[in-house]
C-alpha cells in the first residue's frame, strides 16, 4: 500500500528543538527565559505554517525554511519584544480621527498630564478634606461650566453613555424615535440592538425620509419612558426630506411631562461653522434648546481621550450616576487625566486651533498644507533615490470617524511612484515598518496627506524612502 505523501508542514521542527538551538546562539537571546523563547518560537511557528498553507492553496511549490532562518526569526521576535505592538504610527491618509489610529490626537497639555501622572494620583479623594469623590468630578464641573448644564457625568464612551441612559430612563418601557436616526456605528453595532440591550422596547415612528412631531405625538402610551433625537453624525439624509428638530420633541416632552434624549454623536464644544461646518451643532445649543439628557463622544470633535460626556438636566443625571452599570462603564484613570487637561483648553476659545490637534487639523487653510507639502516634496528630492517619482497634487481630506461624511477638506498630497513597485506593494511596505507610515491609495498612486502630518515625521519618512530604494 503507498504511504500518503508527507505534508512539507510536518516536517517544521519542533518548538523543544528549537530551544535547544537557541542555546547556542551567539546573542541575547541566548539567556532569556525559556517560556518567553516557547512563546516566541510558537508565534514563528505559526507564522511560518500560514505563510506555507497560503502557498499551498494557491497550488505553488513551498521553499522548506531551514532552521537557521527560523532562529534568526526568534531572534528579531525577541529583540522586538519589548516594543508596544500599539506603537506611534505616521498617518498619512487624511483622515483627521482615524478609528484604526487612536482617533483624536492627544493635546499636548494631555500628554504632559498622562506624563506626569506615573504614580498614584489624586482620583476619587478630596485633596481638602481627604473623603471620597466621584472620579469624574473635575472634568464634570468644566463641563457644565462649558456647556451650561445642570450637572455631568462621564463613561468609557458614547455607545456606553447611550446604553446607561436607555437603561435608566427606559428599562421595560418603550422609547420613541424616528426611523430615519436608526443608524448603524463602527463595528457593526446598530442602534436598535443598544435598545434591546438596555431593556427598552423601540418604538419607531415616521418614515426614512420623513418624520413629524405628529409621528411622536401618536405614538405616546401611558408606558412610554422618552422621546429620543439621534443626530446621524456619520450619513446625511438628502431631498424630499422632513425630520423633526430638537426644540419641537422638547415641546411635545414638556406637554407630555416625558424627558428628551439628545445623542449627538460626534459632540463640538466650539461652534464649527467658522469651518465651513453648518450641520454639526454645537453641545449648547442642545443645552439651550432644552434638552433633558444630551451624550456625545470625548475623542472625536472634542479632542481628547476616548469617553462618553453625559449632560443634562440635575435630576436626571443623578438617577444615571446611580445605575448599577455606571461602575462597569466607568472612564478608567488615564482617561480622566487627560479629558481634564483637554477640556481645560476650551477655557480659551482663541488659541484651541494651536493647542487642540483635531481643530488644528480640521481648520488649517489648504495653503499652509501646501506649504508642508511642497517642504516634504524638496526632502524626498535631495534624497536622489532612483526610479522614485514624488507629485504635489490637490485632494481631500475626511475628519473620519463617522463625523462629518459630507464634509470634504481640501488639502495637498504628495504621490510616490517606485519603478518596477506596485502602489499596492509600495503601501503595505511602508505600513510593515517599525514606525508604520499609513497612506492613501487611490488612482493606484500611494497617496500622502500633509494634513494629517507634521515636519516632525519628514525624517521617518526620509529614513523609509531611502529602506525601500535599498530592497
Amino acid at each position: 500500500m503507498a504511504k500518503t505523501p508527507k505534508s512539507p508542514l510536518a516536517s517544521l521542527p519542533a518548538v523543544g528543538q528549537l530551544l535547544e538551538s537557541l542555546k547556542n546562539v551567539a546573542s541575547p537571546v541566548s539567556c532569556a527565559d525559556p517560556k518567553l523563547l516557547a512563546h516566541l518560537s510558537r508565534q514563528v511557528l505559526d507564522d511560518v505554517r500560514d505563510s506555507m498553507r497560503c502557498e499551498l492553496k494557491k497550488g505553488h511549490e513551498v521553499t522548506m525554511p531551514t532552521v537557521p532562518h527560523i532562529l534568526d526569526a526568534i531572534v528579531a521576535a525577541y529583540s522586538a519584544w519589548g516594543s508596544s505592538s500599539t506603537c506611534r504610527v505616521i498617518n498619512g491618509s487624511g483622515i483627521v480621527l482615524h478609528s484604526g489610529l487612536g482617533r483624536a490626537v492627544y493635546p499636548q497639555e494631555a500628554r504632559q498630564q498622562l506624563t506626569d501622572a506615573e504614580g498614584y494620583v489624586l482620583l476619587e479623594v478630596d485633596k481638602q478634606n481627604g473623603k471620597r469623590r466621584r472620579r469624574d468630578q473635575f472634568c464634570a464641573d468644566l463641563i457644565c461650566e462649558l456647556t451650561g448644564a445642570e450637572a455631568a457625568t462621564v463613561v468609557n464612551n458614547n455607545a456606553a453613555a447611550t446604553l446607561i441612559i436607555l437603561n435608566e430612563l427606559g428599562f421595560g418601557k418603550e422609547m420613541v424615535v424616528s426611523r430615519s436616526q436608526m443608524i448603524e456605528i463602527g463595528g457593526s453595532f446598530r442602534l436598535p440592538d443598544v435598545f434591546e440591550a438596555a431593556g427598552c422596547k423601540l418604538i419607531e415612528v415616521g418614515t426614512t425620509n420623513k418624520s413629524r412631531i405628529s409621528d411622536y405625538a401618536e405614538a405616546i402610551t401611558d408606558n412610554t419612558g422618552a422621546l429620543v433625537l439621534v443626530h446621524t453624525s456619520n450619513y446625511r439624509i438628502v431631498g424630499f426630506t422632513d425630520h423633526v428638530d430638537l426644540p419641537e420633541l422638547v415641546e411635545l416632552g414638556r406637554e407630555r411631562q416625558l424627558p428628551v434624549i439628545h445623542d449627538l454623536g460626534s459632540g463640538s464644544l466650539v461652534d464649527l461653522a467658522r469651518y465651513g461646518v453648518h450641520d454639526e451643532p454645537a453641545v449648547q445649543v442642545s443645552v439651550k434648546q432644552g434638552a433633558d439628557v444630551i451624550c456625545f463622544s470625548g475623542d472625536k470633535l472634542v479632542g481628547g481621550p476616548q469617553a462618553g460626556i453625559i449632560i443634562g438636566k440635575k435630576k436626571w443625571i443623578d438617577r444615571i450616576r446611580k445605575n448599577p452599570l455606571a461602575r462597569a462603564l466607568r472612564i478608567d484613570k488615564t482617561a480622566c487625566l487627560a479629558l481634564e487637561a483637554t477640556l481645560k483648553l476650551f477655557f480659551e476659545p482663541s488659541k484651541l486651533e494651536q493647542t487642540v490637534p483635531t481643530l488644528r487639523m480640521l481648520s488649517e487653510s489648504v495653503e499652509s498644507v501646501g506649504v508642508r507639502a511642497h517642504e516634504l516634496a524638496e526632502v524626498i528630492s535631495s534624497l536622489k533615490i532612483p526610479g522614485l517619482v514624488c507629485r504635489i497634487i490637490e485632494s481631500t481630506s475626511e475628519l473620519g470617524a463617522g463625523t462629518l461624511p459630507t464634509h470634504g477638506i481640501p488639502t495637498i498630497c504628495l504621490t510616490l511612484e517606485f519603478a518596477g513597485m506596485r502602489a499596492q506593494e509600495t503601501a503595505d511596505r511602508l505600513r510593515g515598518r517599525p514606525v508604520a507610515i499609513f497612506s492613501r491609495l487611490k488612482d493606484d498612486q500611494v497617496q500622502l496627506d500633509l494634513r494629517t502630518m507634521t515636519r516632525a515625521d519628514f525624517d521617518e519618512v526620509s529614513q523609509a524612502l531611502k529602506e525601500l530604494q535599498r530592497d
